[in-house]
């Protein structure tokens, strides 16, 4: 076993991260206390749910009915788009109306480029959201070399802009979102820091700094993107920066912007809000689906639920000293390569059929895996699990080629035909084996929880070439003690592949998708870990049969985190009162065209606000700029404005053609 370079500790995190009060003990981060009307938010108060209409803001009537929609599934704060004056100005009727029928849900208008429309704005609702990418400045592309004074210079005109709703807002007792998204940064922003989590910030505390210049502090703070591991390390670093320069605790609104539909919508967005949420770090959250609005409040409610009685749950875990990973910046975690784990291989996906029967081929179909009797092989789909892991009741028939076995140690002890599969041990089975004086020669997985990690154990895995860990919790707190897991390996310096095993005792599909995509996805986005193993059981602890689910879930996951592309990616909005055209039919519509287009990402936006800066790392984008007419890009350059939409996705194939990326889609394995 080799490893291409010993374990360092980064000189920057020598001690505790100060983005957050633990990450070993569930804390919420102390906050600023801010009104929003009758709404209170900030960490003296319960973690606020809120959503965004998608109806035209000049439908009085519509944004009303839609508001009641949201408001009855839980909503706690309305946000509708203001793009002008005109808008502005109506959002005084629709708070009127709702006013009427019993509704005092605080509303929020959400602006960009129109400063004349959010000073109006602040008048009349309760709330603004200003995206300081936009609100002083036209998004033009381009790179511009700025010295120090022409910088300097910029900044005061950005000021000059600004203060004028700064000081509405305080005199009115409106409460401000400086809500920064990452496709959207100015040309001043990107010139100095780039398209990085470091822009984002500091595109927030420009404006935040004019704010505390002038004594408004009733300010939320967000930072946005479609990419979880972006949005991850931009709040973390937020939080971080706001410390440094002394400025106030500002509550955080978080959300994965255009995360799409779905279970990967779904997906997309728990890893990026719960891994926060579980650092302690999140006060108010939306989730941003590409579906109707009041669908997106239960969805984030499951989320937030999980935290209300976290502390009182979750079991001791010792604090961490020191940080052996930048938080602030992704890196993988650095691993010998065992079998074909670890090293520079993507993460594996082991299907869990331990407690389930498997007596023929057939059985292997909702794992990606399909016999064709015809031709007597087999075949594959993008979602082929790696491994498929049988406890004590070994699979009894061979399996093909691009499937291997993992069996419970003392049942593979009996099997005459070791090929192909590999040994689980426990602790104590593995102890047993080192001390008996017998040497694993060949590959073998050890399953350990955080308990198991003391003594001389740690000692043997430094020298075992062999072994891949499997590593479970029973813990509440249950990415934080497996991330604690993983920062003991460091520190001991055991570079060994490992898998996350993760369980869910309960029959709902939507927490197993929230809290996987939470625990499991919270540790990729750090670099940690080199496979996935998902299990679901009843109330009961009876194993589900669910495997197509759980391992399109594993394969969701990795995807998300940005670790394996096996299937296409969506970055589609969540439509809003800006959309030029129906997003969710349209979504549907190109996700059925070109969804056997393994590894290319479709960037679907409503509208030019952030359309290219969103679809920074997609390689097509389909963006309205007009009432049923569409520009389509080659990443971020535009090839052809004013399609048709009603011929837009053929042409936006035909542009693929013409790049050598499409393919026609083959019969669906399914």
């Amino acid at each position: 076993m080799q490893v291409k370079s010993e374990f360092q500790m980064p000189d920057s995190m020598a001690a505790g991260p100060s983005y957050s009060q633990s990450l070993t003990s569930y804390t919420r981060r102390p906050t600023t206390q801010v009104r929003v009307g009758d709404l209170w938010m900030g960490s003296d108060y319960p973690i606020r749910v809120q959503s965004m209409t998608t109806v035209d803001t000049m439908d009085t009537l519509g944004s009303v009915e839609q508001s009641i929609r949201m408001i009855e599934a839980g909503c706690e704060l309305v946000r509708i788009t203001a793009p002008s004056v005109k808008e502005a100005q109506n959002l005084d009727n629709i708070r009127k109306e709702l006013n009427r029928r019993g509704y005092h849900t605080p509303i929020c208008a959400d602006i960009h480029f129109t400063p004349n429309a959010a000073e109006l704005a602040a008048r009349l609702v309760e709330k603004v959201r200003i995206n300081p990418g936009n609100y002083a400045d036209k998004k033009r592309f381009e790179i511009i070399d700025y010295t120090e004074q022409a910088y300097q210079d910029e900044i005061q005109r950005i000021r000059d802009k600004f203060i004028p709703l700064v000081r509405i807002c305080k005199e009115y007792g409106t409460a401000m979102r400086i809500g920064t998204n990452h496709g959207s940064l100015s040309d001043r922003i990107m010139s100095r820091y780039g398209d990085t989590p470091v822009g984002m910030v500091e595109s927030a505390l420009e404006f935040l700094r004019i704010c505390e210049d002038e004594n408004f502090t009733n300010i939320v703070i967000s930072m946005k993107s479609s990419n979880p591991q972006v949005m991850v390390e931009a709040y973390r670093l937020l939080s971080k920066k706001l410390q440094e320069e002394k400025l106030n605790p500002y509550p955080l609104h978080l959300g994965v912007t255009e995360a799409g539909e779905g279970e990967d919508g779904r997906t997309k967005s728990a890893m990026g809000i719960g891994t926060l949420l579980e650092d302690g770090l999140g006060d108010t959250v939306r989730v941003s689906l590409t579906e109707d609005p009041e669908f997106e409040i239960p969805v984030a409610r499951t989320l937030v639920d999980r935290y209300n009685n976290r502390s009182e749950t979750a079991s001791f875990i010792e604090p961490i000293d020191v940080i052996p990973i930048d938080p602030y910046s992704y890196s993988r975690r650095i691993t010998a390569e065992v079998e074909n784990f670890g090293g520079k291989n993507v993460p594996r996906v082991i299907a869990d059929f331990s407690q389930i029967d498997i007596s023929e081929p057939a059985d292997l179909q909702p794992i990606g895996h399909f016999y064709l009797p015809a031709t007597d092989k087999w075949a594959m789909n993008d979602l082929g699990a790696d491994y498929i892991y049988s406890g004590a009741r070994p699979v009894p028939f061979m399996l093909p080629n691009g499937l291997k076995e993992i069996i419970d140690y003392t049942t593979w002890n009996t099997l005459k035909d070791q090929s192909r599969t590999y040994p689980l041990l426990t602790k104590e089975e593995y102890l047993i084996t080192i001390l008996s004086g017998s040497v694993l020669q060949a590959t073998h997985f050890i399953k350990l929880q955080i308990s198991d990690c003391e003594g001389d154990i740690l000692n043997y895995l430094q020298e075992d070439p062999y072994a891949i860990l499997v590593i479970e919790t029973k813990n509440t707190h249950a990415m934080a003690e497996l991330r604690r897991l993983f920062f003991k390996l460091a520190q001991h310096r055991i570079h060994l592949p490992v898998v996350t095993q993760w369980t869910q005792h309960s029959d709902s599909v939507d927490q197993t998708t929230l809290y996987a995509a939470t625990d499991c996805g919270g540790l990729l986005v750090d670099g940690l870990g080199d496979g996935l193993l998902l299990k679901q059981t009843d109330s009961a602890g009876h194993q589900k049969n669910n495997a197509k689910f759980l391992n399109s879930l594993a394969f969701g996951i990795l995807q998300a985190a940005r670790t394996r592309m096996s299937k296409t990616e969506y970055i589609s909005c969540p439509s809003c009162g800006r959309t030029l055209f129906d997003l969710q039919d349209t979504t549907a519509r190109i996700r059925q065209r070109t969804d056997h287009l393994k590894g290319i990402k479709i960037g679907i936006m409503g509208c030019i606000v952030n359309g290219p800066g969103e679809m920074a790392d997609a390689d097509y984008g389909y963006v309205g700029m007009g009432v049923n007419k569409i520009a389509l890009y080659r990443g971020q350059e535009v090839v052809k404005r004013s399609v048709p939409a009603d011929r837009a996705l053929d042409e936006l194939i035909e542009l693929m053609r013409e790049d050598g990326v499409w393919k026609e889609p083959e019969a669906v394995l399914e």
